[in-house]
């Protein structure tokens, strides 16, 4: 008798979770229109490629890679740039020396829809990092471990971006300013703050 319990219990809590819109954690409810799309890079094989591939599968998008996409003009494509890393100085130990840092971590990309247009999105990280230079190898590994988890942060804001590319076709926006195209692994140009706040 406890197995068709237990069988109806389960069959509940699976309804009531997608009745409410549960979903999983780091998932975004991609529009349609970008569930398949060529990833560009110029790296596709590097850290940054290979995370936002994962995150665009963990999020049930069709990645077909430019070296496959052929002469195919009909499909969305999302053009990764360079991954930008820097560090400020957070605080400092009594000897001047540095004891903590402030990472930051920004990849700019775009995404290029036939027959609509070029848009910019950019995603930006910040972590702490404190120093402790009697252990300089473990502090090595430990920061390579933060970047690791700042660069999967970005590819998640990348992939929730393409929800702001679908709002801005929807409001009409395909006439905003494109900028030059952008080869893969270039920095994206400036864009006046009129035009990329609906996409930053």
């Amino acid at each position: 008798m406890r197995h068709p319990i237990f069988t109806f219990l389960l069959g509940l809590a699976v309804l009531v979770t997608a009745g409410c819109g549960f979903h999983l954690r780091s998932t975004t409810q991609v529009p349609h229109e970008l569930r398949t799309l060529v990833l560009q890079s110029s790296d596709p094989y590097g850290p940054l490629a290979r995370t936002v591939r994962q995150q665009l599968r963990l999020n049930n998008i069709t990645i077909v890679e430019a070296e496959n996409a052929g002469t195919r003009t009909d499909l969305p494509t999302l053009r990764l740039a360079a991954e930008r890393q820097g560090q400020d100085t957070a605080s400092v130990f009594q000897n001047g020396v540095t004891a903590e840092y402030s990472m930051v971590m920004t990849v700019s990309a775009q995404v290029v829809i036939p027959g609509k247009g070029i848009y910019p999105i950019s995603a930006t990280t910040y972590r702490s990092f404190v120093d402790n230079p009697l252990a300089a190898l473990a502090k090595d590994a430990e920061q390579i471990i933060i970047r690791d988890e700042m660069r999967q942060r970005v590819a998640e804001q990348l992939v929730r971006k393409l929800l702001t590319v679908h709002t801005a076709q929807l409001n009409d926006k395909e006439t905003l300013p494109s900028p030059d195209v952008l080869a893969p692994g270039e920095d994206s140009p400036e864009v006046s703050s009129s035009s990329a706040t609906s996409l930053q």
